[in-house]
């Protein structure tokens, strides 16, 4: 096991404000990841460099034509081909960041930060850091003053994961926290009992960590579950009914459908983001508490040996990822890190003072 943290840096009324609120201002900086859309709508995402270009079949642009630019300037490449360019916002970022482990979706990322009540100042923790997607949602909410305690049990995830926080920042957070281990054997050694306000788990089978969960969080702290599949949804309700520690759990999933809007012909788009994953919570109950459950009839709930057989890792449809792809996102994931810093070096520190106020309230495609 190995524990990796930031250390945090003392605050004061003149400190660098909020972090990442800085270089998400300003004119576009050499280093920064800029978001071009042409005119039939095409997007495509660059890293801006000194001397850069960027080639197609219509045209080349000059990266200069865009440094030093306001975000939402319209430029025009060599060809007469006219691009929009602003930052990527969240959702594009999340889904065209290097990755190694599937990413949790922008719909769903919004759904746990909301539903378990995500608030600022937070004591988080998080297993498993996957590609770190989820884990900027959750260091956007908790702000500076909270704390997201990530737990991986592989070092080639922790390392994209890492590589994507520090591009989305501008550099580490000093919020964030990251122990390689597993969940279930750490947790309750390096978390103190009571402690922790939320848990998030997006791992195979997170019935396996409701002890050590129960444990570490505090009475009416919230528990969330991202799970793939009914069957791990069903054992986690049915888990969670069993500890005896948590209220009645609440399951659900979310879906969301664009709409063709251009005059009267207003429809609903052919496609869709359907399932990609389902939620379920609870809430920790006072110690010696009795959980209350509405009364149901009478039905089997005993596992059989061939019901445990469907909740492996290969029947659940768990996909071994290639090292190879593995150190690719890594590198991939460290170089655009390395870009976000060099453009966030470039911002002057006395001016982000200034043009920061001083309270910090949280505002938060393939």
């Amino acid at each position: 096991m190995t524990e990796q943290s930031h250390e945090r840096p003392e605050t004061t009324q003149s400190a660098v404000p909020v972090r990442g609120a800085a270089n998400r201002r300003g004119p576009l900086r050499v280093g920064e990841r800029v978001q071009l859309t042409d005119d039939s709508g095409r997007i495509t995402t660059i890293t801006l460099a000194e001397g850069g270009e960027y080639h197609t079949h219509r045209g080349v642009l000059a990266h200069q034509e865009l440094i030093g630019a306001p975000e939402g300037t319209v430029v025009t490449n060599s060809g007469g081909i006219q691009f929009q360019a602003l930052r990527p916002l969240l959702k594009d970022f999340v889904l065209s960041m290097p990755r190694g482990a599937a990413v949790v979706y922008p719909k769903d990322a919004g759904q746990i930060v909301t539903m378990a009540d995500i608030f600022p100042g937070a004591r988080v923790v998080e297993a498993g850091v996957g590609s770190g997607a989820l884990s900027i949602s959750l260091l956007r909410a908790v702000g500076d003053e909270g704390t997201v305690h990530s737990f991986e049990r592989r070092e080639e995830f922790a390392d994209i994961a890492r590589g994507n926080i520090e591009t989305m920042f501008g550099g580490p957070h000093p919020a964030w926290q990251l122990t390689l281990g597993d969940l279930a054997e750490e947790l309750t050694r390096v978390e103190e009992a009571g402690s922790v306000d939320r848990v998030v788990l997006d791992m195979l089978a997170p019935w396996e960590c409701l002890d050590a969960v129960a444990h570490v969080l505090a009475p009416g702290g919230v528990v969330i579950c991202y799970v793939a599949t009914v069957t791990q949804l069903s054992r986690v309700a049915e888990a969670m009914r069993a500890d005896g520690r948590y209220t009645e759990p609440e399951a659900s999933e979310t879906m969301v459908r664009g709409w063709h809007v251009e005059g009267l012909a207003v429809r609903p788009d052919h496609r869709m983001v359907a399932h990609t994953g389902f939620l379920i919570q609870s809430r920790k109950l006072a110690e010696g508490a009795v959980r209350l459950a509405p009364k149901r009839r009478a039905s089997k709930s005993d596992y059989t040996e061939e019901d445990l057989q469907a909740w492996t890792p290969v029947a659940l449809g768990e996909r071994i990822v290639s090292d190879r792809k593995l150190r690719r996102a890594g590198r991939d994931a460290t170089n655009l890190a390395e870009q976000a810093a060099k453009a966030t070096a470039q911002i002057d520190p006395d001016s982000r003072r200034e043009n920061t106020p001083q309270s910090t309230e949280d505002t938060s495609h393939e």
